[in-house]
């Protein structure tokens, strides 16, 4: 997907404020990588577990098989639970080196610790920092980043779960950490064409943030163990 170079970043209404990160790497043992993600009030835990053995019947011959299970914090996995990890793991086959593991698997678990908004970005989020604790090899970072549209047009970055209860549209993209491009987008509600627009345009411009804390997250943690 493409984003419309006419779009001024300036010229548009919204809060692009993003809520607080936090995140923490290795803190499961079993796991090959591990990583908890917080996004102010919304928080997942993502553990990463291959490349192993396959099953034959999932087996594919020149590539990796990556399966994504989401956990709910209560009861059992829903339709949405479904959609959203189709979603992750569209965005990390695009990004995971997947010829260099042939007949392989990789297993990606997310569980829903909070859920306050955002919670699709927080789970592309806290994947793509299990899989750099894991060392898979890729071919570029990723991040989520939603926005929220509201009756009057205003765009909120990282909404709280009241503010996507109240807005007229949810919007998720994933953005790659080379060239700002859009991975993979989620959307839900009604928008236009411009709206879309500049709803991609705030997502690329807030991934700097995010990619930003990636390093800073990293560099601190590789720090304490030198």
């Amino acid at each position: 997907m493409e984003v419309c170079s006419a779009v001024d970043v300036k010229c548009i209404k919204s809060n692009s404020t993003l809520r607080e990160f936090g995140c923490e790497q290795s803190l499961l043992s079993r796991p090959d990588g591990s990583a908890s993600f917080i996004q102010g009030d919304t928080s997942v835990m993502a553990a990463v577990y291959g490349p192993a053995e396959v099953k034959v019947s999932k087996e594919i011959y020149d590539r990796a098989t990556l399966e994504v299970v989401i956990q709910a914090k209560v009861g059992l996995p829903s339709v949405k639970e479904r959609s959203q990890e189709q979603c992750v793991r569209e965005t990390c086959e695009a990004s995971l080196l997947m010829l260099l593991h042939p007949r392989s698997s990789l297993t990606l678990i997310l569980q829903v610790l909070h859920d306050h908004g955002s919670l699709l970005a927080c789970f592309l989020n806290a994947a793509c920092m299990a899989l750099m604790d894991a060392g898979l090899p890729m071919s570029c970072l990723f991040c989520g980043v939603t926005c929220a549209i509201a009756s009057d047009g205003q765009i909120t970055m990282d909404p709280t779960a009241v503010q996507e209860k109240e807005s007229r549209a949810v919007l998720t993209f994933a953005i790659d950490s080379t060239e700002q491009k859009v991975m993979m987008s989620s959307t839900k509600g009604s928008f236009s064409v411009q709206e879309l627009h500049e709803c991609i345009a705030l997502s690329q411009k807030a991934s700097e943030n995010i990619f930003k804390f990636y390093r800073v997250s990293v560099q601190r943690r590789y720090s304490k163990t030198l």
